[in-house]
């Protein structure tokens, strides 16, 4: 992977109106960039200033692919970090573990298939962890639970399928009555229960307690963690495909769909049902991909129109989300996005990943980078700070990214925090670029000595 210089401010000028006629999955292989809009109608969100750039401290990125993680046979549609592993799902069944730690070791793992927790009877779309839990969405319309034993080094029995939503028990109580049936297509009908098209994706409340998940069915569900029962299914909660599910710390249900829009759903209190708070429309196309800041007041799109909209939260009683501009510089649909910090990790069928960062009063953005490094679409990214860097040099950041290329690829980026003392000639667009530092990065090494004496322990923890 390599890094490119990213020139500010990031946006395209001349493309052709979207014609995704709402596309499900967000992403064609046949989809050209002149097909895509590219959301001129949107105002591009400013960079840095000079005067801001000169007057505090600004960053420096250093970057190193620690390791390119091969294994999968298929896409890699999903990923999620659960404490010392990462677990990714494939479009052929399989749900793999990665020992975090070993990104230099890994290779011996995925050669006699040691990794693979599981496989299924249909892709694996999206995963999220809960302690020992793991949740795994499929096309085949199910939400399987895995059981991760710790204590047992046995890696056959270490992962263990405990249920399969909706279970049994909630399918045998709603057979009872004829109200908890719907009809599907005509003359087939299923319980409310049921998801009947593939389960694009998951997400966990912030204490754990529930589990929502969004389908193509147009629906999106609520399970209890502790039973798995399902306690809510919201129908034609759009009129296409839903592709994208966020939850905020207080509440606030977002999902974003093939039909271009963004829905918002509160449960307010003293009501059994989630209720539609409002509807945001900016994009011409299908929406991938939704994050939110770690406050919750920031709320991050992304669609096969390229662009990544940004919307705040009103303050007042209201609380309503309003859009403040918009993120150019893909090429092609953007087709997943993370947030740690300040930052926005975004990944696009351009086979790249941009980094941006949120600085300022004036909450300007600023394009950092753009990866390279994929040969094909980046399907699913996940990020974290990592917890080894030193404060008074900077934060470093572990990048994690899955692609149709069937590789995941693992980056390291250092902010390096430095005094800007570079001269103010020069054009604007030179004046606006971002301080990025190219080349080999030497504390990459160093990071990769500090975890060689967990090696043995963690490797016998996954082959047994």
């Amino acid at each position: 992977m390599k890094l490119l210089q990213c020139p500010l401010p990031c946006h395209l000028e001349d493309e052709n109106q979207s014609n995704s006629h709402g596309l499900r999955s967000g992403y064609s292989s046949s989809s050209s960039s002149s097909s895509l809009t590219s959301q001129r109608s949107l105002q591009s969100l400013p960079s840095l200033s000079l005067s801001q750039q000169l007057d505090q401290k600004t960053n420096t990125i250093h970057y190193q692919c620690i390791s390119t993680l091969k294994g999968h046979t298929s896409y890699v549609f999903s990923l999620v970090l659960n404490g010392k592993y990462l677990y990714s799902g494939s479009s052929n069944d399989e749900i793999r573990v990665w020992p975090r730690e070993l990104t230099n070791h890994h290779q011996n793992l995925a050669e006699n298939n040691s990794n693979i927790v599981a496989t299924t009877n249909g892709a694996v779309k999206s995963l999220v962890a809960l302690g020992d839990k793991l949740f795994s969405a499929h096309q085949d319309h199910k939400i399987r639970v895995w059981k991760i034993d710790s204590n047992n080094e046995s890696h056959n029995k270490r992962y263990q399928c405990i249920a399969t939503l909706p279970t049994m028990n909630d399918r045998f109580l709603r057979l009872l009555s004829a109200k908890n049936y719907i009809e599907v297509r005509r003359n087939k009908s299923c319980t409310w229960v049921h998801h009947v098209d593939t389960v694009s994706a998951l997400a966990l409340s912030s204490d754990g307690s529930l589990l929502y998940s969004a389908s193509w069915d147009r629906t999106f569900k609520v399970w209890r963690t502790s039973d798995f029962k399902c306690l809510e299914s919201v129908a034609n909660a759009h009129d296409d495909a839903i592709n994208a599910l966020v939850v905020s710390k207080d509440g606030y249900v977002y999902t974003g769909s093939a039909d271009k829009t963004i829905k918002v759903w509160k449960k307010h209190q003293g009501e059994r049902k989630h209720s539609l708070v409002e509807t945001l429309q900016k994009h011409k196309s299908a929406v991938n991909a939704l994050a939110l800041s770690n406050d919750g007041s920031v709320l991050y799109s992304g669609a096969c129109d390229r662009s990544i909209v940004v919307w705040e939260r009103e303050s007042g009683d209201s609380g309503n989300m309003v859009v403040v501009g918009a993120l150019r510089g893909h090429s092609k649909a953007i087709l997943c996005l993370a947030v740690v910090s300040d930052l926005l990790f975004s990944g696009s069928a351009d086979k790249t990943i941009r980094i941006w960062k949120r600085s300022g009063v004036d909450k300007n953005y600023t394009c950092l980078a753009v990866l390279e490094g994929h040969m094909k679409p980046v399907k699913c990214l996940t990020a974290v700070a990592d917890p080894n860097s030193s404060s008074c040099s900077g934060t470093s950041y572990l990048v994690y990214s899955g692609s149709l290329d069937c590789d995941i690829k693992i980056d390291i980026h250092d902010l390096i925090k430095n005094f800007c003392t570079r001269s103010c000639s020069g054009s604007e667009a030179e004046r606006e670029t971002a301080s990025v530092a190219i080349g080999a990065k030497q504390r990459g090494r160093s990071w990769l000595d500090r975890i060689t004496e967990e090696l043995r322990l963690a490797q016998n923890m996954v082959t047994g």
